[in-house]
């Protein structure tokens, strides 16, 4: 393959773009999908009460996390990861275009539902066959990763501007609908420029029995497998629309967020007791255990930048640029920290470096103190924001600005240095499973997030300064104590740096 795009192979251009223009979807429905929720039924909205809608909202970006891993699954043993993608961003197109034009809840919700299970099948496998495009890894690879995560950042900035734009000037639904034909063109590329991709992700990987190199299972008895989960879904769903199985957001979200909370300690429990692991993996195991609870509760104060903050900037925030007369949309501030990553990774990566030449790069415990304290102060601008509008006057939008570029701070020393510690503290015949287990720390951090979000009282506004504040107190406190736990925890790491 000859290298035309930016010294890579030509099939890294038809990555980036898939992947830019899933991120484009993503983002900007994600960016209006709570203000649809809790619109009124005369605009066209639901007309849900803020604890149902960020109780959805949960809902479905905890799931497009869970979702990733059937979706490898799913690559890895029957379909291969190229035609996962290609089925993956067919279903988020039909997804956005159900939500477009549902007459009815049922068939929003069931919308959503398709759009989880195809962000499952695209976003995990598209990066798969990226390293399949760099079969001797290497620098190679890191610098293709990097381009490709330019691509998810452009597709995360532009989505949330264009599609608030449509919803704008054409409709509440009509974001959607812009959704659906921005994720079109993406499959669209895929389809017709897939042979740059040649050989990486096309089948599936060889399944051996448990314990063997050598000895081939049937691919029969895992599409047997595939089809039982997908009927049991299918009748789920069938049975929830007929109304037998009653569906209580709120109830639903609360008791997801035990059941996936169960599912990682178990998953540990197994991974310490069953697992057949020598000391210095068990040490590490430790320290993969608490980074998981970092990520968890990290993202839970994070995300709630599509639910209680943005709620904010639609009902407490001056968006009218008089000179122009023009008011912002709300979703836009969905975009800054897509913005904001752009522009401050490469300096946070100057910085690491820098400090790793000199022995003062802190440990990966230490990064993730600094990132969760870093997000414990935007509520703190929050919170002095919520005092203003307690008063009874609107805000500049200057303090969720602020308080998006502290996140995305917190981001940069948590999330990439969480990816790649994960991958270097898990023994190599579990990587593959350590990194679902990062995405279960995302899912679980979604989803309580969207029921913090549902605390917020739109009729009691005195009371959210203090709401706020509680997030604060708990996130700074729980970063402080990582960063006392940061040098015990480092030596349980031994020599991984």
């Amino acid at each position: 393959m000859s290298a035309t795009f930016f010294g890579h192979p030509r099939g890294l251009a038809t990555l980036f773009l898939t992947e830019m223009w899933e991120r484009f979807t993503f983002y900007g429905m994600r960016a209006v999908l709570i203000l649809f929720l809790v619109a009124s039924v005369s605009t066209g909205g639901l007309g849900l009460d803020d604890k149902t809608a960020t109780a959805i909202y949960g809902l479905y970006t905890a799931g497009t996390y869970l979702a990733g891993l059937p979706g490898g699954w799913v690559a890895d043993r029957l379909i291969g990861a190229q035609r996962a993608v290609m089925l993956g961003g067919t279903l988020i197109t039909t997804g956005n275009f159900l939500l477009a034009i549902s007459a009815s809840p049922k068939g929003f919700y069931i919308g959503l539902l398709v759009i989880v299970l195809g962000v499952g099948l695209l976003k995990p496998n598209v990066s798969a066959i990226v390293a399949g495009l760099y079969p001797e890894g290497g620098a190679r690879l890191d610098s293709a990763f990097t381009i490709f995560y330019i691509g998810i950042n452009i597709g995360g900035a532009l989505g949330p501007i264009v599609i608030p734009l449509a919803q704008k000037f054409f409709g509440l639904r009509a974001g959607f609908g812009a959704g659906a034909v921005f994720m079109l063109l993406g499959v669209l590329q895929f389809y017709f420029t897939r042979k740059y991709l040649g050989e990486a992700g096309v089948r599936a990987a060889p399944i051996h029995a448990l314990g063997s190199d050598t000895t081939l299972v049937p691919r029969s008895k895992e599409w047997t497998r595939f089809w039982i989960g997908t009927a049991s879904l299918a009748l789920v769903v069938l049975m929830s629309s007929a109304g037998w199985i009653p569906m209580d957001a709120l109830r639903l979200g609360q008791a997801a967020a035990y059941v996936i909370a169960g599912m990682a300690i178990l998953y540990f429990a197994y991974y310490f007791i069953f697992a057949d692991l020598t000391t210095e993996e068990r040490k590490r195991g430790v320290v993969l255990v608490v980074l998981f609870i970092g990520c968890a509760l990290f993202f839970s104060g994070f995300e709630q930048a599509g639910s209680s903050l943005t709620l904010f900037a639609e009902r407490y925030t001056d968006r009218m640029m008089g000179w122009l007369h023009f008011e912002i949309p709300t979703g836009w501030f969905q975009s800054l920290n897509s913005i904001f990553i752009i522009l401050f990774a490469p300096f946070f990566a100057w910085v690491w470096i820098a400090l790793a030449r000199r022995k003062l790069n802190p440990s990966a415990p230490a990064k993730f103190a600094v990132g969760v304290m870093l997000m414990g102060s935007g509520f703190l601008v929050m919170a002095a924001a919520a005092a203003i509008v307690a008063h009874g006057s609107k805000v500049l939008p200057y303090w969720l600005l602020m308080t998006y570029l502290l996140h995305t701070f917190g981001e940069l020393c948590l999330s990439p240095v969480g990816l790649s510690y994960y991958t270097k503290l898990a023994p190599k015949r579990f990587v593959g499973q350590m990194m679902g287990m990062w995405f279960l720390a995302l899912s679980l951090g979604n989803l309580v997030a969207g029921l913090i979000a549902g605390e917020f009282d739109a009729n009691n506004v005195a009371a959210m300064p203090g709401q706020f504040m509680h997030i604060v107190y708990f996130s700074v406190g729980l970063g402080a104590i990582l960063l006392v736990l940061s040098r015990p925890v480092k030596k349980l790491m031994g020599n991984v740096e």
